[in-house]
């Protein structure tokens, strides 16, 4: 697993009426972008996270910077 600052760790619930989260990443502490991560969730709390097998990395969406 590999991140960058700015992307969104995507945390998969398995258990019924239990929504996936989402967290922004906002410091990435591993050598070469892995875990752990630093990551600032909806409910405005931080947390440093060793993400499981049932977290995915999804990139941030790069924009065109405007001339």
């Amino acid at each position: 697993m590999k991140a960058m600052v700015g992307d969104r760790l995507h945390i998969h619930r398995n258990h019924v009426g239990v929504t996936d989260t989402m967290a922004e990443i906002v410091e990435v502490h591993g050598e070469d972008g892995a875990p752990p991560y630093v990551c600032r969730f909806p409910d405005g709390h931080v947390a440093t996270v060793y993400p499981g097998p049932d977290a995915v990395v999804e990139q941030a969406v790069l924009r065109p910077v405007p001339h």
